[in-house]
């Protein structure tokens, strides 16, 4: 049966094509104030899916199997729309009007249908890859120096979060068991490990990032916000972009990307390729070399299939590796602890005749005996299919994705054999089907509705083992069976753990026009979450004995552990916006949402709390949250743009991980803090002067604080004291500067001839500020990053068709900053820094044709 019906299907997709004859429409746009041709201006035929963008010369052509007669959508940023009717099969000329530099037609697909960024009650922001390209910008973590809401750390690919005004993955090590709190879509497709954002972006058209709670317009429940990225699609035009970068470090970054038809005005393709190396900036004395460097490869491939105006089918596949000698961390710091002084850190290395090769983290320096790898693959495949239904389109898209992890760690960050081995191999599978209708319902309707569905796997296979210097830093007596030969040597754990889970949602947003001035937004979400856990830690090694002294001194640094648990949940949340368009130039919003974060699983090792694993850790409860947003979108002249927003976020039982201070708990846990807070404002201004000079200013202000957390691990300088937890509500949330902003800028020449090139010189920089903030999941008087600042620029040629070629710099004063700061296993003082980049410069040639 199911054979019969895809049979019939396909049979109905292709006679659609033979149907009506083929026509097509040709002609051209341009400038209507200087009769100059527009190079790349949109073009689209009305109620289709049928579309291209003008050639250098303004040219454009589309075949159609439509009937007349029919409507050409004609845009252009910068430029006043214009809609153009067709009755007879003619050559068209089309005359766009300059705006005077109007900034408002910033065009988004936040709410899976295409609008103007500056119309949607909604605070995003739009970064262009041309932008990315031009600034060095290769992945997110750097992407977030232009828009100071998100905060991004990782220190390794595993240990990546992505946060949103502080919100969104609790900060520190990253636990399987928990889902992310902003989403990650590439192309409509839901990205479920974090780790991508380490990653090379490939063939980026644009990155939108919404802020706030977002699960009523996408499949994945997003509590903090999303990115929306969309890359280039294929095109039936041929063209081509290369692409190569020369930097210091022996930066060397290759990209392409090939489209074209196959088929003409029927399958169209797009290969894109991305390579990128960079030697390591910090230097092992240890071995010899230099660590920390970047090795990254990644391909991409897209297939078009446009059967008829009203359908597209894209098919797209892609793998993206990094297999870097890294991501080694710098002992930044000793904190005297509340332990016996036999036990901290400085007599703990005396006693084992060690000293660090440096007392400054900056000098980037380490001695460390255990290799650094860290094998971090993702990729997958989906098909995306696009069906214009009346005055919307029917979407489906169905992807399958995977992660492999394998890593090697050195977790002591010393040179000493204190952990021989860390490493939490990680495979990850996921499959997800969404189904969506967005557009037009009647005159006064519009939005989205759809229904979406997850099912993801994730192995561990852990190993963590004890070197010959392990008995010094686990000893808490003074016993001299501590020093027994051999106890902990190669003594360690196992670990086979898995995590299978399945979300099933139904979503729908829809936008009421009550008047042409004020829109009533609603929308509401229910989900169904199901986890289930496996984890079986069994230890082996060391020496072997029957000695039940030395058998409990063993079990202080490892125990096996085993548990299965699982949890299932349903949660129905909402939100409501009025809207109101005070005038053209004014446009304000208020919002009332709620949202969740599934219930979240421990899987990295319990907590062993008087002499008992704690297994009601094993599951814990999900997040709630409420959340409040008042903004206002003004235009106050044609060339400027002003926004302002201001919310407040609650969450009720907040998933926090914490490091605890037993080394079997290998990667730290999760626990619920009773309520944290996050209120604050931002605003964003972007100013044209003149077709040649701009500039943009974003500036955050948050105040993160957990409202109540009475349970939490008492912070480093804090351990060995008569508390193993602490009342800490009042404390501000880890990771978050209460002040951040950019501001950057942008001067090009006029069209100019260079090289036999028509072009544009130009000269841009950006830069980035924070304030202070904490790298301690629970407040510590020393793990606080000072607040710093970066300054990035660019200069060069970009040629319209041709070569281009210009060089850029970033952290342009070379200015030292830590990333963030970690607390070493076993938490015996000292606690190691995840260094920001120094000073890279580098000169980038690219063609495109």
């Amino acid at each position: 049966m199911k054979t019969k019906n895809f049979i019939i299907q396909l049979t109905f997709i292709f006679a659609v094509q033979f149907a009506f004859p083929q026509h097509t429409i040709s002609g051209y746009v341009y400038d209507e104030s200087t009769n100059e041709p527009l190079s790349g201006a949109s073009i689209l035929i009305r109620e289709t899916t049928n579309g291209v963008i003008t050639g250098i010369d303004g040219s454009f052509k589309i075949d159609t199997r439509g009937t007349l007669p029919l409507f050409l959508d004609i845009s252009y940023l910068g430029f006043e729309s214009k809609a153009v009717e067709l009755t007879e099969w003619i050559d068209v000329e089309v005359y766009l009007k300059p705006k005077s530099a109007d900034l408002n037609e910033v065009v988004v697909t936040a709410r899976r249908r295409t609008e103007t960024a500056q119309n949607i009650p909604i605070p995003i922001s739009i970064v262009g890859g041309a932008k990315i390209e031009d600034a060095g910008a290769f992945n997110v973590n750097l992407v977030k120096e232009l828009v100071p809401s998100v905060q991004l750390y990782s220190s390794n690919p595993r240990n990546t979060g992505i946060n949103i005004r502080g919100l969104g993955s609790p900060f520190g090590l990253t636990n399987d068991g928990l889902d992310p709190g902003v989403g990650f879509y590439v192309d409509g497709v839901y990205y479920a490990r974090p780790a991508v954002a380490t990653l090379d972006f490939i063939d980026i058209d644009r990155i939108e990032v919404l802020r706030g709670p977002q699960g009523t317009l996408f499949g994945k429940n997003t509590t903090a916000g999303a990115f929306n990225i969309t890359t280039r699609k294929a095109s039936f035009t041929p063209g081509a972009n290369f692409e190569v970068s020369y930097g210091n470090y022996g930066f060397i970054q290759a990209k392409a990307s090939v489209t074209g038809g196959i088929i003409k005005d029927k399958l169209a393709v797009r290969v894109s390729f991305s390579g990128t190396q960079r030697d390591g900036n910090i230097y092992n004395i240890a071995k010899d070399e230099y660590v920390n460097d970047i090795n990254n490869l990644g391909f991409r491939g897209q297939l078009l299939f446009a059967p008829s105006d009203k359908i597209k089918i894209t098919f797209i596949g892609d793998n993206t590796r990094q297999n870097p000698n890294g991501f080694a961390q710098v002992v930044a710091g000793v904190v005297q602890t509340q332990r016996a002084d036999y036990r901290q850190f400085n007599n703990i290395i005396a006693d084992l005749n060690y000293t660090l090769p440096s007392a400054n983290a900056f000098d980037r320096v380490i001695d460390h005996d255990t290799p650094w790898r860290s094998l971090n693959e993702l990729g997958g495949v989906s098909l995306n299919a696009d069906f214009k239904l009346g005055k919307g389109t029917l979407t489906s898209t169905t992807a399958w994705r995977y992660w492999n992890w394998g890593p090697s760690n050195d977790r002591d960050f010393t040179g000493l054999q204190a952990l021989a081995k860390s490493q939490n191999p990680a495979k990850h599978e996921n499959w997800s089907q969404e189904i969506r209708y967005a557009g037009e319902i009647s005159s006064k309707l519009s939005g989205v509705v759809g229904l979406f569905f997850i099912d993801q796997e994730v192995k561990i296979d852990g190993t963590e083992e004890s070197g010959s210097a392990q008995w010094r830093f686990s000893q808490n007596t003074t016993s001299s069976n501590w020093q027994t030969p051999g106890l902990f040597e190669g003594y360690g754990i196992r670990t086979d753990a898995s995590i299978k889970s399945s979300s099933a949602a139904v979503f729908a947003n829809i936008d009421w026009a009550v008047t042409d001035k004020l829109h009533i937004l609603s929308g509401v979400r229910f989900n169904y979450d199901e986890k289930e856990v496996y984890y079986n830690r069994i230890t082996y090694g060391g020496l072997e004995t029957t000695d039940p002294a030395l058998l409990a001194l063993k079990r202080v640094v490892y125990t096996d552990q085993f548990f299965e648990t699982g949890a299932d949940e349903n949660n129905f949340t909402y939100q409501l916006t009025a809207s109101y368009k005070v005038t053209d130039k004014i446009n304000a919003y208020a919002t009332y949402s709620t949202s969740y974060k599934p219930v979240g699983v421990n899987v990295a090792g319990l907590p062993v709390i008087d002499g008992a694993v704690a297994v009601d850790l094993g599951t814990i409860r999900p997040e709630y949250v409420k959340h409040i947003e008042l903004g206002v979108k003004t235009s106050p002249a044609k060339n400027i743009t002003l926004n302002a927003t201001f919310f407040n976020t609650d969450i009720e039982d907040y998933q926090a991980n914490v490091q605890a201070a037993q080394l079997g708990v290998n990667r730290g846990y999760i626990a619920n803090a009773e309520k944290v807070n996050s209120k604050g404002a931002e605003l964003d201004a972007n100013v044209r002067v003149n077709s040649s000079l701009s500039f943009n200013l974003a500036v955050t202000y948050t105040d993160a604080t957990y409202e109540k957390f009475t349970n939490a691990p008492v912070p480093l300088e804090e351990v060995g004291s008569a508390q193993a937890y602490k009342d800490i509500s009042g404390g501000r949330l880890p990771g978050i500067s209460k002040w951040a902003g950019s501001f950057g800028g942008e001067v090009t020449s006029n069209s100019t001839d260079f090289l036999s090139q028509d072009g544009k010189f130009f000269l841009g920089f950006d830069s980035f500020l924070r304030s202070e903030f904490s790298s301690s999941p629970s407040p510590s008087q020393f793990l606080n990053i000072p607040g710093y600042g970066l300054v990035n620029a660019r200069a060069g040629f970009r040629a319209i068709e041709g070569l281009s070629l210009f060089v850029w710099a970033r952290n342009l004063l070379d200015k030292d900053y830590y990333e963030q700061l970690l607390v070493a296993g076993g938490s015996a003082g000292h606690y190691a820094a995840v260094l920001g980049d120094p000073g890279t410069y580098g000169l980038t040639l690219r063609y495109s044709f």
